[in-house]
């Protein structure tokens, strides 16, 4: 299988989760890392390898192809790990991705939105553990959204219908006082 060329805003940082040195080309990189990926799902230290490897089979049980890529050290930058995750994702496309670096997350999915991958990313970024981030970032995912466009649909009709029931009990008190008030005239 041959990967497509590394760009050049991979971090160095990655080598570190296939155990290479960051003087490891980036393409050598990448290379291990997508092999991992393809072999159990898991590009992490080896300290980390066992939980991940659990958290990627619960979240495959949930009907979730997750990808994790963990870094022991982060780049200069956040974006990177979304470039990680999007490089991987090319070659996994149906896949969730999670790259994790000591206080930032980055992610790549067809299957989840923008909105539901950063949320995913803020509470997996926030653990010191990455097997714990990887397990809050598919709990994450696996929460129900509150329906906000249901919501809203049904509160605009709802301030509609008041509006035109206003309306109509104000017109109706209006021509039963203009009947009251002819009423009253004298003849």
């Amino acid at each position: 299988m041959t990967f497509p060329p590394v760009p050049s805003f991979i971090p160095v940082e990655v080598c570190s989760s296939v155990g290479l040195e960051p003087s490891t080309p980036l393409d050598q990189c990448m290379a291990k890392v997508q092999a991992r990926i393809a072999k159990d799902g898991v590009a992490a230290p080896a300290a980390d390898v066992a939980g991940l490897q659990k958290v990627v089979a619960d979240a495959k049980a949930s009907g979730i192809d997750l990808k994790v890529v963990v870094m022991e050290k982060s780049p200069g930058i956040d974006t990177p790990l979304r470039d990680v995750a999007t490089e991987i994702g090319e070659v996994h496309p149906d896949a969730t991705v999670l790259v994790l670096s000591p206080g930032w997350a980055g992610t790549y999915s067809t299957s989840y939105d923008r909105v539901t991958l950063e949320a995913g990313q803020d509470v997996a970024k926030t653990s010191p553990n990455p097997v714990v981030g990887a397990q809050a970032f598919v709990d994450q995912l696996r929460t129900p959204i509150f329906p906000w466009t249901t919501f809203t649909i049904v509160l605009v009709l709802a301030v509609a219908a008041a509006t035109i029931l206003t309306r109509v009990l104000r017109n109706r008190a209006k021509s039963t006082d203009h009947a009251e008030m002819g009423a009253d005239l004298p003849t």
